[in-house]
């Protein structure tokens, strides 16, 4: 057996590594979340021609894009979304969505309580800890400083 040594196998390595297409991958992304974005003007011009105002609205296009990519998650369709788009479907909050889904959908099989509802949080709960927990302390911090 040939003994190689290190610089040797990091060139080896570095031919047989796939090379990004980066452009490509931008473009991808900036189409993929634009089209994300504008479903959801699509959604809130929908609700406030039936019915709702902006404000209700504005709570409601949210509600909707959660609800559908967390469907479309569950489904298997926003993971090939996700591998085409990159950044372009992690951005908006459909991404956020995706992330407290994908965990769930992986340990179904273990059941809903110690499988789904256990591991759920798994991505989207330190997100959630630090947005509650620094939300509290601006809070205080506004409370001390506004007396």
């Amino acid at each position: 057996m040939k003994k190689i040594n290190q610089k040797d196998y990091a060139n080896y390595v570095n031919e047989k590594i796939p090379k990004p297409k980066i452009v490509k991958n931008c473009i991808w992304a900036f189409l993929v979340g634009g089209l994300i974005c504008t479903f959801g003007q699509v959604i809130t011009n929908f609700v406030i021609k039936y019915g709702l105002d902006k404000k209700a609205a504005s709570t409601a296009t949210p509600v909707i894009l959660i609800f559908l990519s967390a469907l479309l998650t569950g489904l298997g369709v926003y993971d090939k979304i996700g591998k085409r788009a990159g950044a372009g479907s992690i951005v908006p909050i459909t991404g956020f969505a995706n992330s407290i889904v994908s965990p769930a959908m992986e340990f179904k099989r273990e059941g809903f309580v110690l499988g789904v509802a256990a591991k759920m949080f798994t991505v989207a709960g330190p997100v959630l800890v630090y947005g509650i927990g620094s939300s509290v302390f601006v809070g205080i911090l506004y409370l001390l400083l506004k007396k």
